[in-house]
């Protein structure tokens, strides 16, 4: 590399290893007195009103350019074009579970999968069930609500792994982070959430359609109003049906972990979903995901 241009950098000065040649005024003198194989133009947003003068001298000089978008603050991952009735235009996030095709090959599979799901797992909810009732007095399912695909609200069922508090609401139970050694769980609970069996109920929301196997987990709307003023990008994960499984899930981000990790994670899953990639997580799901440190 022959040196870059800067307009808030000295003249002369190395800047992150490359040398200062002027600012971006010069550009014209110095193509007429370098022959430069390549210019690659990185300017800011404020700047973009340069941008057709600078291309202009560079193809005038003969000199093959590049364009390098100063979007990164806004799209951090990869970008998807499409053609918009001739104009070229930029989705901020590439979703490809918006295209009508995966939405029914993914719902396909959600209903096969947790089909059989409930019925092989049938005699193990039973024994849960069993368990649950003789282990405190309460009911044997709990029932919360959780934000779910497109921020609509939905109600999420699990085994009561928790004792039952009288004259409270249901989202009472639970309102805040479950800790390590939390007096709040039950014995029986304690096997059931380190297990995952207290998710198993579950699989009647895939069936049904207010969730699917693999996806970014459920919050409560209480959490979810929190995390969407204090989390960058935290609301993407709406745009695609919540998981019993996911991506962040398999690789431990799970319990009292940080949300914004867990996020990342979520965000890769949603713009790479390919219908191999929920299998792969399926199956890393027997090994990583059942059991986890973090579930207690």
């Amino acid at each position: 590399m022959r040196g870059i241009l800067d307009d808030h950098v000295e003249r002369g000065t190395m800047y992150k290893g490359v040398k200062v040649m002027g600012v971006i005024d010069n550009l014209e003198m110095i193509l007429e007195e370098n022959k430069l194989d390549e210019i690659a133009i990185t300017l800011s947003l404020k700047e973009y009103g340069r941008l057709e003068h600078i291309v202009n001298m560079c193809e005038k000089s003969g000199v093959h350019t590049k364009f390098i978008p100063d979007y990164t603050g806004i799209i951090p991952n990869k970008p998807y074009t499409e053609d918009l009735q001739g104009l070229p235009v930029i989705n901020i996030r590439h979703v490809p579970l918006t295209n009508t095709v995966n939405i029914v090959m993914k719902r396909i599979v959600d209903i096969i999968g947790s089909f059989c799901a409930i019925i092989i797992g049938s005699p193990i909810m039973l024994f849960c069930a069993i368990a649950i009732k003789f282990s405190s007095p309460g009911p044997v399912i709990f029932v919360q609500e959780r934000v779910g695909l497109h921020n609509k609200p939905f109600k999420m069922y699990k085994f009561r792994t928790m004792k039952a508090q009288e004259d409270k609401d249901e989202n009472d139970e639970d309102n805040g982070w479950t800790v390590k050694d939390d007096p709040r769980v039950t014995s029986i609970g304690r096997f059931l959430r380190k297990t995952s069996l207290d998710e198993l109920p579950q699989l009647f929301n895939v069936l049904v359609g207010k969730m699917s196997l693999v996806g970014p987990r459920p919050e409560r709307p209480m959490f979810v109003e929190q995390f969407r003023e204090t989390i960058p990008r935290y609301m993407i994960k709406h745009q695609v049906r919540p998981g019993m499984t996911g991506w962040a899930q398999i690789n431990g981000l799970r319990g009292d972990t940080s949300i914004e990790k867990r996020i990342e994670y979520d965000l890769y899953y949603i713009e790479n979903w390919t219908m191999g990639f929920d299998i792969k997580i399926l199956f890393l799901t027997i090994f990583r995901g059942f059991i986890n440190e973090n579930a207690y």
